[in-house]
């Protein structure tokens, strides 16, 4: 039934589906495989997409050319832009998603691909030959070929879902789990371990009690994750703040003893970051109550997701708990919290590109490789079908530098340091986050993508006129000067300090109390200046007040970056004997051996690798 395709993508998530779609819109023939159409780029856990650094994830995705910011904007019920009190290094966009909606965009999106083909059904094995990766092999006896695979199986390998003393198979509540393809691998020469994530109680918000809740409204005026032409939320939903207490922690410590986590039946680390209810009580035993969101699945559903209510403490420790959350004295639950544990593949087995090592052609996106979240998952999904096409016709491949994008940060993260724990995107894991800010992804990624044949034409062009239009509105900010009687009335009301002779207008935009925006409104010159530019003016004045009144800041950034570049790039062969290096401490020549980086700069980064090994292989490299 099956002709031998260019790429094969196995699994359906986030992950799966920027993978599949990025393959195909370059050229390759795609067949993605999931063992369920009808739950494709679910959102297994909280319906939301963005947040603290995984919002410029998704803007970045976006400017590649990826879906997410497109089906996020399509989808979404609210939008907040977080850390505004803070610089424009740490604004991060958010938005509540509607699940079902989310899905099924998705899913329309990809049957729009031209390309890609769909295959309902489990993969069980991967078929090789001469060490290069040939297809894969399906629960239902198909053998189907290909130059290339990509595995981005999530939480499903081997998973097992963990309520209180129950335990039972499962990629995630409602869909069975793969096995067979773990086993596989590891005979092929792979290295697996065990991890953990998990999920709160789901409720029926026609039983919640708002009125003893703290509201949360979207931001008045609402942005968007895309750079093309995506609606503008008109109408939004609130999300809810509610708090735990002294007597919710009693009822759930007398869950400790059903716990599998206190009880040993979980071998899987979770994530240090986003603990379980009964962590956080146990971790934090000084703490009187504790931060719940209550979050909105969609326009019209009412279930409610309880963000920081993960929990795998049998189902009636966590009710009779939440109903002594204020507002929940009464509330029904649709499920329980619980936890799941699966299979994933330590990513120092990969290469930059997320091709194996061990299996020349295949490639591992998502939570195989230890991640978790969305965005995550998705940023390699788009990363791993970039490079699947570029290897399967002989093109150089596509690679991030940690100056260039979060994604960059990511990918050598995760390559470079140790994951025993799953792995999340936080601002502070990036070195130059000055540069990667949310609102400039596509000036600094959409040429990138242009140039390899993903990111189309059109907004290659959009990005073209947006970098001039905010070339010339710097040089009109930099030498046209304003009197005081055009601008001092504007300059009280902001309450900074009034001039007393004519000042250059750039000068006026470096003072933290005044934004573009107030001049425009002031200045009519100013106001026909930026209305030229039409549907990016917005755009426009946001990236030339932020270029201007943080410049030193950017070019100093810019200029750590440069410099560190001399030896950021220096090769390291692939079969480098670190261990004929005595001159390396013996930590270092056992982790060099097993990571292999193939750049002084990734060696720099290894935990274990001190600056003084780095100097010894600069100097031997040197010689």
């Amino acid at each position: 039934m099956f002709k031998e395709y260019d790429v094969i993508v196995v699994g359906a998530g986030h992950a799966g589906g920027e993978a599949a779609a990025a393959a195909a819109n370059m050229g390759s023939s795609v067949l993605l495989i999931t063992m369920n159409m009808g739950t494709i780029a679910q959102m297994s856990c909280n319906p939301a997409m963005g947040g603290i650094a995984k919002g410029q994830i998704v803007r970045e995705i976006d400017a590649l050319g990826g879906y997410s910011g497109i089906v996020t904007d399509h989808t979404m019920i609210q939008f907040r832009m977080l850390n505004k009190s803070k610089g424009p290094a740490m604004w991060s966009p958010r938005a509540q998603s509607d699940r079902m909606r989310f899905s099924e965009k998705w899913r329309l999106m990809l049957e729009q691909t031209p390309n890609l083909d769909f295959w309902q059904d489990t993969v069980n094995g991967i078929i090789t030959d001469k060490g290069r990766v040939a297809g894969v092999k399906t629960a239902m006896g198909q053998e189907i070929r290909s130059k290339s695979v990509i595995l981005t199986n999530g939480t499903f390998l081997n998973g097992i879902i963990h309520i209180g003393t129950k335990n039972f198979g499962g990629g995630r509540m409602g869909d069975r789990s793969s096995t067979g393809l773990t086993e596989n691998l590891r005979e092929l020469g792979f290295d697996s371990d065990r991890l953990k994530t998990g999920t709160p109680v789901r409720v029926d918000g026609r039983t919640i009690d708002f009125s003893k809740l703290e509201e949360q409204k979207g931001d008045e005026n609402p942005g968007r994750f895309s750079y093309t032409d995506t609606p503008v939320l008109q109408k939004q939903r609130s999300c809810y703040l509610a708090y735990t207490n002294l007597a919710v922690h009693d009822v759930l410590r007398t869950g400790f003893d059903f716990s599998p986590m206190y009880a040993g039946r979980i071998e899987g680390r979770g994530p240090r970051y986003c603990p379980s209810i009964e962590d956080k009580i146990d971790r934090f035993a000084d703490k009187i109550r504790h931060q719940l969101f209550v979050e909105p699945e969609g326009w019209d559903t009412v279930e409610y997701y309880i963000n920081g209510f993960s929990s795998s403490l049998p189902d009636y420790i966590q009710y009779k708990a939440l109903q002594l959350v204020p507002g929940f004295e009464n509330a029904k639950i649709f499920r329980p919290g619980y936890a799941i544990e699966y299979d994933y593949f330590p990513p120092h087995q990969l290469h930059y590109t997320l091709e194996t090592r061990a299996v020349e052609n295949l490639y591992f996106a998502g939570q195989i490789n230890g991640t978790t979240g969305y965005e995550e998952a998705a940023a390699q999904g788009l990363m791993a079908g970039i490079n699947a096409h570029l290897k399967i016709n002989n093109l150089d491949p596509f690679i991030l530098k940690r100056s260039e994008a979060y994604i960059g940060v990511l990918i050598d993260d995760l390559i470079t340091k140790s994951i025993d724990e799953p792995y999340r995107m936080f601002t502070s894991r990036a070195e130059y986050r000055i540069l990667l800010r949310q609102d400039n992804a596509d000036l600094r990624l959409t040429p990138l993508s242009y140039k390899i044949g993903l990111a189309g034409i059109d907004r290659y062009k959009r990005v073209l006129e947006k970098q001039e239009s905010i070339q010339s509105a710097i040089a009109l900010l930099s030498t046209v000067s304003v009197s005081p009687d055009q601008v001092n009335g504007a300059l009280e009301r902001a309450g900074t300090a009034a001039i007393n002779q004519k000042v250059k207008l750039d000068t006026l935009v470096l003072r933290p109390q005044i934004h573009l925006n107030d001049l425009i409104e002031t200045l009519p010159f100013l106001k026909e200046f930026f209305d030229k530019f039409g549907a990016i003016g917005e755009e426009v004045i946001e990236e030339t007040e932020i270029l201007v009144k943080y410049q030193g800041y950017i070019e100093k950034e810019q200029e750590i970056a440069q410099r560190l570049s001399k030896f950021e790039n220096m090769p390291l062969k692939a079969d480098f004997d670190y261990q004929s290096l005595s001159s390396l401490s013996f930590e270092a020549r056992e982790k060099l051996s097993k990571i292999r980086p193939e750049t002084i700069g990734q060696a720099s980064r290894i935990s274990g690798v001190s600056p003084a090994d780095i100097s010894v292989l600069v100097i031997f490299l040197s010689k």
